[in-house]
């Protein structure tokens, strides 16, 4: 066959990945008990996983404890595109994550009380058949899937500044995973027509660092506000691209690369309202600074001929342009007796996606979040549970975009999630 020209053989490169931690590609509410409390934690902050809502609310907690618990999140994806014959759901994968959490009291001091999490703040994906999507590969069956899973390993520290005010912080670090397999294109040189498709694929792996600072003030025993920030934080996420495609050019089909990539800033504050010593009930808006760390994703390539390649067209470059988002949370509990708990919650979580950028493979999608969850506790322990539904609200593709990023047509997802979890109390 002809040999291709390279700066035209990696189109694969176009679909980079949206983002690891999109609005619809994340765990939206961390812990049973703030699942179903539909995530307005951030002010009430009363359990183990203040580590991750509000690191301040742990030195109001009693003695020490321990907790473990998992989340499955299973989303629904579907994409419909008449012009080329599509009305597809994507496959129903479970994304399920393991949990864990505790607190203790400083054996230094007893104004300081020590807290430590390895947990998912993300982990989602999507799957979609590729016979269904053949269409977009000339007819050829290949893979659409993504696979992202983020673990954070968080030491924490709260302390009382006052009778009234307690500060904490946490430290994030943060261990990205990412999969994504999608058709590659190889176009003719001389015209740019697509002569084939071959099957493009993608590992890699990341460490970054961050910050949780947060502060609780108790105004009174029925009224507590909150504060919590988590900073920016930057990770090169570092793997392997493969596209046996390559080797019609005569080039090599793997190449390692690196690509930066970040969480971005998130702001949240919070009041939680306890009329009776049975009733509570939290409010919170969470903000997440999406403009400034989802804007443009670059990949450096190692291999000498995919980085002109990709350079010498600019697809090395995926364009975002995010934008800022800010979620509303509401949640109420009430204790129905000294064992059993009962909880309900609504959020509103807002597409930070424009449809100029809109990526098939890393939906991002506005939802409206029904949730419930329950505790029981026998003596020294509390059994969790929680639920949620985020109704996503279809979105409308009509042009592929400026940067040629968006895939047309009508876009979709629904998630149903699930964390079940168990605590002993020292």
């Amino acid at each position: 066959m002809k040999r291709l020209s390279l700066s035209l053989i990696l189109v694969a490169v176009l679909m980079l990945p949206g983002s690891i931690w999109a609005n619809g590609l994340s765990l939206n509410s961390i812990g049973p008990k703030s699942l179903g409390m539909g995530g307005a934690f951030v002010g009430l902050a009363n359990d183990y996983t203040a580590i991750y809502w509000n690191p301040a609310g742990l030195i109001d907690l009693e003695g020490a404890y321990i907790g473990a618990f998992v989340t499955d999140i299973i989303p629904r994806a579907t994409y419909k595109n008449s012009a080329f014959g599509i009305n597809t759901t994507a496959k129903t994968n479970h994304y399920i994550s393991p949990n864990l959490m505790g607190y203790w009291q400083c054996m230094l001091t007893d104004k300081l009380k020590i807290g430590l999490g390895a947990y998912v703040p993300a982990g989602l994906g999507v799957e979609w058949e590729g016979k269904d999507l053949a269409a977009f590969s000339g007819g050829t069956v290949l893979e659409w899937m993504s696979k992202i899973g983020v673990v954070n390993i968080s030491p924490a520290v709260s302390f009382k500044a006052n009778e009234k005010l307690s500060l904490g912080i946490a430290l994030n670090v943060f261990y990205g995973m990412f999969d994504m397999k999608r058709p590659g294109a190889l176009r003719d040189p001389k015209t740019g027509a697509v002569i084939a498709y071959s099957q493009y694929s993608e590992s890699s792996t990341g460490i970054g660092y961050g910050l949780t600072f947060g502060a609780l003030y108790h105004y009174s025993p029925q009224v507590s506000f909150g504060f919590s920030l988590r900073t920016k934080t930057n990770v090169t996420m570092s793997g392997e691209a493969k596209n046996p495609g390559m080797a019609l050019a005569g080039y090599n089909t793997k190449s390692d690369f690196d690509r930066d990539v970040a969480w971005p800033l998130w702001i949240g504050g919070g009041v939680a309202i306890k009329p009776t010593d049975r009733f509570t009930l939290a409010v919170d808006l969470q903000w997440s600074q999406w403009s400034k760390s989802e804007e443009t994703f670059t990949t450096e390539f190692k291999d000498a001929a995919w980085k002109a390649g990709s350079e010498a067209t600019g697809e090395n470059i995926f364009h975002l342009y995010w934008e800022n988002a800010m979620q509303i949370r509401f949640g109420v509990e009430y204790k129905l007796n000294d064992a059993l708990t009962l909880r309900t919650g609504y959020y509103y979580d807002p597409a930070p996606a424009p449809l100029e950028t809109y990526n098939l493979l890393f939906p991002s999608i506005t939802y409206n979040a029904a949730t419930f969850g329950a505790s029981y506790s026998m003596g020294s322990v509390t059994f969790d549970g929680g639920f949620e539904y985020l109704f996503g609200d279809e979105r409308l593709v009509e042009t592929p975009g400026k940067y040629q990023a968006a895939v047309p047509g009508k876009h979709n997802m629904n998630i149903i999630a699930f964390s079940f979890g168990v605590g002993y109390g020292f």
